[in-house]
């Protein structure tokens, strides 16, 4: 069987809960995790293509920038079984013909406003599936495992949101997170963590990776709360720089923790969460795809896209 036709039987026996265009819940088992995959990001840093990045290759053919398998298609193949959602901005009609063969369901996304505002596009699809967890990633995060989803599925039974972490080998600027036994406390930012007393920027051993599982009940409850919380942030369009409002998914986090529910990770080793971000990310990260399937690396030497 082809990855395909592989794909598009993991998704769709579940075609009866949730309808392609996701409009209205239909009929059936509800199954227990609905997936959304955050694909709306241009990737303004990788040189010379304008496409949509999570559309990249993990089979490199002619260049980096051109051959077969797309990341977001691995992505999508390793997700657990159950409704599928896609929340597009940058060439939209390039995501949707490239997984047209698919049962998902398309999230627009009207501006790229953060994180958070790619989960408050996908509203509808949260609060009409009926799955009981939903598992947020990104779309150019191909390397994580069909296990570790399993994983952060599974304890589930125990937390109300699990988020996917790893132990940096140079925390350089990254969030940290502050944790308690087995419980996130926050996410800190590194303008923030940086001037903490040194014995407690010691204590900070993880990284967010970025990628979430959370009971669907208690999602729909915060994502008024999400909304309510604008970051104004300053960025670069074109040749001005504007501020504009952004939502970050990372305030669920706290938001969760200061009500008491509990929040917590799932490590995994750095490699496995690598995202596609520069010419050089796409190589190391098409190179360790290679690795895995026992085929040659390529050396970077980027075309036009």
């Amino acid at each position: 069987m082809s990855q395909p036709a592989r794909l598009t039987a993991r998704l769709a026996p579940h075609l009866a809960t949730y309808s392609r265009q996701g409009e209205r819940p239909m009929t059936g088992p509800a199954p227990s995790v609905a997936s959304i995959v955050l694909a709306a990001g241009k990737g303004s840093r990788m040189t010379g293509y304008s496409g949509n990045k999570t559309l990249l290759p993990l089979i490199p053919e002619e260049s980096p920038y051109r051959g077969r398998q797309p990341l977001l298609l691995e992505v999508l193949g390793n997700l657990p079984p159950g409704p599928a959602g896609i929340v597009v901005n940058h060439c939209a009609d390039d995501v949707r013909q490239a997984t047209r063969h698919l049962p998902v369901t398309y999230c627009h996304q009207p501006s790229t406003n953060g994180t958070g505002g790619a989960l408050l596009a996908a509203r509808d699809f949260i609060e009409t599936v009926r799955s009981e967890s939903v598992v947020i990633t990104m779309g150019d995060v191909p390397l994580i495992r069909r296990e570790t989803y399993a994983r952060l599925v599974e304890q589930m039974e125990s937390f109300s949101m699990v988020l996917l972490a790893f132990t940096p080998r140079d925390r350089a600027q990254y969030g940290m997170l502050e944790v308690e036994g087995d419980r996130v406390q926050r996410i800190v930012e590194w303008k923030y963590w940086k001037d903490y007393p040194q014995a407690r920027q010691d204590q900070l051993r993880f990284c967010n990776a970025g990628v979430y599982s959370v009971r669907r009940p208690a999602l729909v409850r915060y994502l008024d709360r999400l909304e309510a919380m604008p970051h104004t942030v300053t960025k670069q369009r074109g040749q001005e720089w504007v501020e504009i409002h952004e939502y970050f998914l990372t305030d669920l986090v706290e938001l969760m923790s200061q009500d008491g529910l509990a929040v917590s990770l799932v490590v995994v080793d750095d490699s496995e969460v690598t995202g596609v971000d520069t010419p050089e990310s796409l190589q190391r990260v098409q190179n360790a795809f290679a690795a895995r399937d026992g085929r040659p690396v390529r050396g970077l030497s980027t075309g036009s896209g």
